[in-house]
């Protein structure tokens, strides 16, 4: 009997050996030749590391460490609060209680966003594309961001603590209004993902597709941004409900009238477009991959029956 557990538990291992995601997501992920790794970058700074409000000394001892903080010569350390909350998001409780944590660091203009989620089975709801997507309607560029929580949240209020690190960093003042659609646009993205049980990388390429058909032809009206917005869940076979239909239009709808250099955006949602190609377009479409998964389960079935007999 020991046996046959034994050989259930490696073919178990196996299975999610092969088939178990990661999370992540990369503008641009190289390293110059000449950087020395762990050097302060005196150009740019110092990574920005920002802590949930709400952390008790243990958890935020543990987001350091996710973070891995002390492999830094330097950081600033900042907290992000109830209050942060209600100056980048408009409407929002400011009691509302902040665990999610985050680490940015400036690079080089050019060099995209990069972002990773490095405790993946503790934010449950927002994945690094939807990070990547809001971060950029903010007029976030340009960073290094990893994001960690010590227990299951939402991830949510990261983005926020993004924002105020960011602003310490680079010196410079979001606008308001951007950081608001911003959210909301991370609020509709896991609506989405939720209610309609679209794969959330699907709806990252949902709204990178929209917003690159903004960029491109700058819709005048509401009616243009509908088409846009129905011409893309046509394109990529996605069926929502007509309720959160209209949160998509009305999201997208804000977007198109934000003060954004959509011929600058263009490229930089193009870096997020190739990413997510990359990382799940071939395995989406090869229908082989697909075939030897469900050929694989049916001899491990087979094989399992064998050892009981």
């Amino acid at each position: 009997m020991k046996k046959i557990w034994g050989k259930m538990l490696v073919a178990t291992m196996l299975v999610f050996g092969v088939l178990a995601p990661t999370t992540g997501f990369a503008a641009d992920n190289t390293t110059p030749d000449n950087a020395t790794p762990n050097a302060i970058d005196e150009k740019l700074g110092v990574p920005i590391v920002v802590y949930g409000a709400n952390l008790s000394e243990a958890e935020k001892d543990s987001v350091k460490k996710s973070l891995k903080v002390n492999e830094n010569p330097e950081v600033e350390e900042i907290t992000v609060s109830g209050n942060d909350l209600a100056k980048y998001i408009k409407d929002s409780n400011a009691s509302s209680r902040m665990y999610s944590s985050a680490k940015i660091t400036r690079k080089d203009a050019g060099k995209g966003l990069v972002i990773e989620i490095v405790t993946p089975s503790n934010i449950t709801q927002v994945t690094s594309e939807m990070y990547a997507n809001a971060m950029l309607t903010a007029g976030i560029e340009d960073a290094t961001v990893q994001v960690a929580a010590p227990k299951a949240v939402t991830g949510h209020s990261a983005l926020v603590g993004i924002y105020k690190a960011y602003e310490v960093t680079t010196g410079k003042t979001l606008d308001i209004e951007r950081t608001d659609v911003a959210n909301e646009e991370l609020s509709v993205a896991t609506t989405i993902a939720d209610s309609a049980g679209v794969d959330d990388a699907k709806v990252a390429e949902l709204l990178t597709e929209i917003k690159k058909q903004i960029a491109e032809l700058k819709p005048a009206t509401r009616e243009d941004v509908e088409k846009i917005v129905q011409e893309q869940l046509d394109k990529l076979e996605i069926n929502l409900s007509e309720q959160d239909r209209q949160l998509l239009v009305d999201l997208m709808d804000k977007i198109s009238k934000l003060d954004i250099d959509f011929s600058k955006w263009s490229e930089q949602l193009d870096d997020i477009s190739n990413t997510i190609q990359e990382k799940f377009g071939a395995l989406m479409e090869d229908e082989g991959f697909w075939t030897s998964v469900k050929n694989f389960f049916a001899d491990l079935k087979d094989t399992v029956s064998t050892w009981f007999n």
